[in-house]
């Protein structure tokens, strides 16, 4: 299923066809099988508190979104990397590198993930 995800607090968009991985094998395998990730593409990993980029071609930005859809920690992962636990998140959002900071997007904005595109 692809959805779209909203910044609300800086009304931009942050992914026009972002893919849902809920179960395991969907999560497990992430964005492993993919070249490139091109803008307006992303994945929303959920649940997930940590994410590695072992095997990754390229970097990647990571939105790690609580409960009530706010933005709890980022940071941009080069290949080979693997974050922290995030307690307090209850997904993450992957997308191409430099978005966030294309979109201003910070820790506590409010996002927004909606329907089919």
């Amino acid at each position: 299923m692809l959805i779209r995800v909203r910044n609300e607090t800086r009304a931009a968009e942050l992914g026009r066809d972002v893919r849902v991985a809920s179960g395991l094998w969907p999560r497990l395998v992430g964005l492993l099988a993919t070249p490139e990730l091109p803008a307006g593409k992303g994945l929303w990993l959920n649940p997930c508190r940590s994410i590695h980029t072992f095997f990754m071609r390229y970097a990647i930005d990571a939105a790690f979104v609580n409960r009530e859809n706010r933005i709890v920690h980022q940071a941009t992962f080069r290949p080979w990397r693997m974050s922290a636990y995030i307690p307090s998140a209850r997904g993450v959002l992957e997308l191409p590198a430099g978005t966030l900071a294309r979109t201003g997007t910070v820790v506590g904005d409010q996002l927004s993930f909606g329907g089919e595109p």
